[in-house]
């Protein structure tokens, strides 16, 4: 907790006797080995009613470190109740012309790309993982809560993030779990670039190439859901704004998850309470390893915050509807998906692309460059990616990836609306009545483009 939060017993001290405060009460039980052995018993359980936290033979961070997804749960109730919101989010600033600094926060599942977006390169990081949104002087401002990082190290490579990977390999102290260490002390996870290291200690114990389980199934080298923990202090990439008591002011809100064959790459909402119903509250993401259940399939993900709602889920999306009425200078709304495939499962993006997005809606914010109205919302121009992809990659951008990546494919957007209003209707007796009326638009939307143009719309039918 040392590397994941600031310090505050003696702030904690001079608070009056009666001020809200969250209590956590850990034990990881008894161990062996500095293992937890009574895991079949573990459990963790929240008092609402006292602000209190209990967590027992247990040692993965997610459930024991008691400041992070535990007491996010308190804090919503807490929001709940005083008119903010307390979000699954990032913080992070994109870089754009003439060094001007763009604040925007996102939401995305575990294991769809909110720490890698927040450390892309050319951007500075305020936080991965959590913010707190409140209105001051008629503006948006966010804060996070935490000063490090706990996120997931599968597929964090040199070649796809090499600010993450540049960490990991510094002086700077790191807690890695469920990974590979070799003989000579060095740590390996799953696609992280590196040969495979013969043999090990892993999850598993003593570990080589080749190693079953009890069913015979190969063990992997490293656990999918395998985590690193840093401290944001000291980073390179940080910026000034963690420390600012005050927050900053939140530019834009991006809501991103896992899906192959649906959502273009990046889109802009048509107002706060599109963005709010149609890619916040709609969002859908294909699990990982880091989710219940089984992996690759499609759930149902509002907000990036279902798992840790504590309120119920229609008053939870009523609550942002009215956090945006009531101020005049409401952040702009995107939602991006770098997880396109094509017909044989390849991913159509790079990794590298989420900088061009970021840098598009930056521009997007500023009112610099134009955009084409579809069904969904608003896309880029093809010009202007090309010029972004150019200036910030050194790639060039062929119209034949703009057309493949930014198709309006009607038959699959429809599909997803008929399942996000069933869910809805059929679990959520308190939504708000304008989640339908706007899914209604958008579905009345797509039909009428899909009589004009067919199934899958090529985007430059809608200039």
């Amino acid at each position: 907790e040392d590397l994941l939060y600031r310090s505050g017993y003696e702030y904690f001290k001079r608070l009056p006797d009666d001020i809200e405060v969250f209590w956590m009460l850990h034990s990881s039980g008894k161990l062996v080995q500095s293992v937890s052995i009574g895991w079949q018993k573990r459990g963790v359980l929240i008092d609402y009613t006292k602000n209190a936290v209990y967590s027992y033979n247990t040692q993965y961070a997610g459930n024991t470190i008691g400041l992070k997804k535990l007491a996010l749960r308190l804090a919503i109730r807490k929001a709940d109740r005083e008119g903010w919101l307390a979000e699954h989010m990032f913080l992070m600033v994109v870089h754009g012309p003439g060094g001007r600094k763009t604040y925007m926060t996102g939401a995305f599942p575990s294991g769809c790309g909110k720490t890698s977006t927040s450390m892309v390169p050319g951007a500075t990081i305020v936080g991965d993982d959590l913010s707190y949104l409140r209105i001051v002087d008629d503006k948006i401002r966010a804060v996070n809560v935490e000063q490090g990082i706990f996120g997931i190290i599968r597929s964090v490579s040199k070649k796809d993030d090499p600010v993450i990977w540049e960490v990991l390999n510094s002086h700077q102290p790191a807690i890695f779990s469920n990974v590979l260490i070799t003989e000579e002390g060095y740590p390996h996870w799953l696609e992280d670039g590196c040969e495979i290291p013969p043999r090990g200690v892993n999850h598993s114990g003593p570990w080589w190439i080749g190693k079953v389980d009890e069913d015979g199934e190969e063990i992997p080298m490293a656990h999918k859901n395998a985590r690193y923990t840093i401290s944001l202090i000291g980073l390179p990439n940080l910026d000034e704004a963690l420390e600012d008591p005050d927050g900053t002011e939140v530019d834009g809100i991006i809501y991103g998850g896992r899906d192959s064959d649906t959502w273009v790459p990046v889109m802009q909402s048509f107002s706060w309470e599109h963005g709010v119903i149609t890619m916040g509250a709609s969002l859908e993401s294909k699990s990982t390893a880091a989710s219940l259940g089984p992996s690759g399939q499609r759930m149902f993900q509002p907000f990036s915050n279902l798992d840790f709602l504590s309120i119920p889920l229609g008053q939870y999306i009523n609550n942002h509807l009215e956090f945006g009425k009531n101020v005049r200078n409401r952040p702009f709304i995107f939602a991006v998906n770098y997880f396109q495939q094509d017909e044989n499962g390849n991913f159509i993006t790079g990794k590298d692309a989420k900088r061009v997005w970021l840098q598009w809606m930056d521009l997007r914010i500023h009112g610099e460059v134009d955009a084409i109205q579809t069904p969904t919302g608003f896309i880029p121009t093809y010009n202007d990616l090309k010029k972004l992809f150019k200036e910030h990659l050194n790639q060039d951008y062929s119209h034949d990836d703009y057309v493949t990546q930014f198709t309006i494919r009607v038959p699959e957007l429809l599909g997803k609306i008929d399942r996000i209003e069933k869910i809805y209707r059929e679990t959520v007796p308190d939504t708000p009545e304008e989640l339908y009326v706007y899914l209604a638009e958008q579905r009345d939307r797509l039909k009428s483009a899909q009589v004009t143009y067919g199934n899958h719309i090529h985007p430059m039918k809608f200039t």
